[in-house]
């Protein structure tokens, strides 16, 4: 099969069996926005750093949150590139911790100079609309803010979950660009459970 595609910009651009598409919106901000109060009752939440060498945490948590909206990036990765990710020094990795498990992943990667990026920000279904979202976020923009950067920037896409968007520009974030993403479906290719991400049925 051809790796490339001719994309229509004014209609409907077919796929291939086997391949998912996504628009993804990228955000950024250029200052630390005024803090925001936690939500009453996050006494329980904790956020625990995750050391580097840690994969089988990482991913334990990583498929926890991801298998609803197809976080697959980290599955497909080789292990010693992706163990070259978490252990480099200017990637900070952190689980949100609650009654006795893990719960939630906050990963900032500071790599390139001068900015930062959110690379992943999620929480368990259980715990998501109680304001640990909120509370995350909190601490997500206070550890970023005080490193020395100018920037710092996130992304999320139309497998995510509906309400990511707006929760972002609420914090602050303003939507810089957009575009799409397509990839082969991790279902197919045995990466991801079959019947996870029932809302984007599997093509064959």
């Amino acid at each position: 099969m051809s790796n490339s595609l001719t994309v229509t910009l004014t209609g409907t651009t077919d796929l291939p069996p086997g391949k998912i598409a996504a628009v993804v919106t990228s955000l950024e901000m250029f200052a630390r926005p005024p803090e925001r109060p936690d939500p009453e009752g996050m006494e329980a939440f904790s956020l625990d750093p995750i050391d580097g060498g840690d994969v089988e945490r990482y991913l334990a948590i990583y498929r926890l949150l991801g298998e609803r909206w197809m976080w697959f990036s980290r599955l497909v990765k080789p292990r010693d590139e992706l163990q070259a990710i978490l252990s480099d020094p200017a990637v900070d990795l952190y689980a949100v911790h609650f009654e006795g498990r893990d719960v939630g992943l906050l990963e900032l990667d500071f790599r390139v100079a001068g900015e930062g990026e959110i690379a992943f920000f999620g929480l368990d279904e259980p715990v998501v609309g109680k304001g640990a979202g909120r509370w995350l976020m909190n601490r997500a923009l206070a550890l970023a803010w005080a490193k020395p950067i100018s920037r710092l920037w996130v992304h999320t896409c139309t497998l995510d979950h509906p309400a990511a968007l707006a929760f972002y520009q609420r914090s602050g974030f303003a939507v810089f660009m957009r575009g799409i993403e397509i990839d082969d479906d991790p279902r197919v290719k045995g990466q991801m459970p079959a019947d996870s991400v029932p809302h984007h049925p599997v093509i064959r």
